[in-house]
């Protein structure tokens, strides 16, 4: 597999006046760009396994033809996901339990060098499976790799030894921890992440008062922006990604962050006094004093109940995934606040694909 790293500039380019050109009618000041390494960027790939004539690789599908294509590597990925993969494979063709049946394996890899590899079957894992299991993952250990293997199946997960990973992520000058649980969200371009980052402390850094993030995720934003402000106050639904954050909280020694488990949505009708919640019980929310927000909401964009509680705070940072349902949103969060700052991130070179964000402040 090729990747066009010669046309890396020119396509960055381009993405950046497509956001030029869909941010204009909102007055967006220049555009912060941010790129990306040209190859081994991605820290998580899912491959198809396709066997034939007794033998097995990884193939991926042509989204055009959905013909499936062979990958043997794949230079998208993180060197650490290339050579588990180059490994890997001859180490399962040993033992026949191990390949027979295996449809799909996904990889997570971390800046930290550890990674998770998942193998994905269509048959019941015995305790014969777990035995060749823990054997392939002493042997992946000798050859030097720091690798947590999980078995999947119906209604089965068995973890050698757990299900995670602890990644390091440098960030103006310090070092953040933050767990990543396999089978949830987690950023795939690490070093693109670090920038976001960075972009996101240093449009807050002369903030006031507390900050509420919606959607945190594993604390991904909301640990590295808790020194900008006094509190920090963040909403998550998925349990994974709160366990997750909960130990990021406490490894990264941050006194100021509380995670309640609730959707935007439901915060929403909390604060808008529609609904009571029990998980709300011993959270006093007057003593928070949030007159900044920040919200990524996945590629929906915001409800249009939580763009009106968006615009309730002075200021508002806002990363998206998707341009078009962000230009959606500031049809009417610009009513009511001004663009100060616009960044692109090159998250997924070589695609359409951008993810950015604006900096908000109160007309």
């Amino acid at each position: 597999m090729q990747l066009p790293v010669s046309q890396y500039n020119e396509l960055l380019q381009k993405k950046q006046e497509k956001l030029t050109a869909l941010l204009r009618p909102f007055n967006a000041p220049t555009i912060q760009v941010f790129d990306s390494p040209t190859s081994h960027y991605r820290m998580r790939a899912e491959f198809r396994i396709w066997h034939e004539q007794g033998d097995f690789y990884h193939i991926m599908f042509d989204q055009s033809t959905r013909k499936p294509y062979r990958v043997d590597e794949f230079p998208i990925a993180s060197r650490l996901i290339n050579q588990m993969m180059q490994t890997l494979l001859p180490l399962l063709k040993q033992q026949e339990i191990l390949h027979k049946k295996l449809f799909q394996i996904d990889y997570l890899s971390t800046l930290s060098n550890q990674i998770i590899v998942s193998l994905l079957y269509h048959k019941v894992l015995t305790e014969e499976w777990q035995q060749a299991a823990e054997t392939l993952r002493k042997q992946l250990i000798e050859r030097g790799f720091d690798i947590q293997l999980i078995g999947r199946a119906s209604k089965q997960k068995i973890c050698l030894n757990q299900d995670y990973v602890d990644d390091v992520l440098p960030v103006a000058g310090r070092n953040y921890v933050y767990r990543q649980v396999e089978n949830s969200f987690t950023q795939p371009n690490a070093v693109v992440n670090c920038k976001m980052l960075e972009w996101a402390v240093d449009c807050t850094k002369e903030s006031k008062g507390d900050l509420l993030e919606l959607y945190c995720g594993n604390g991904n934003f909301s640990i590295a922006l808790a020194q900008n402000f006094r509190k920090v106050l963040a909403t998550e639904i998925a349990k994974p990604s709160v366990a997750a954050a909960q130990f990021n909280i406490a490894e990264n020694h941050v006194d100021n962050l509380q995670i309640i488990r609730m959707s935007a949505e439901e915060f929403t009708q909390a604060m808008n006094g529609v609904r009571a919640f029990n998980r709300l019980k011993g959270i006093d929310l007057t003593a928070y004093e949030c007159n900044t927000i920040f919200v990524d909401p996945p590629r929906a964009g915001l409800d249009p109940d939580t763009v009106k509680l968006v615009q309730g705070y002075d200021r508002i940072l806002y990363i998206s995934c998707n341009p078009h349902t962000l230009c959606d949103n500031l049809q009417e969060l610009s009513k009511t606040h001004r663009i100060e700052k616009v960044a692109l991130f090159d998250q997924f070179p070589y695609t359409d694909h951008m993810e950015s964000g604006v900096w908000l402040i109160r007309k």
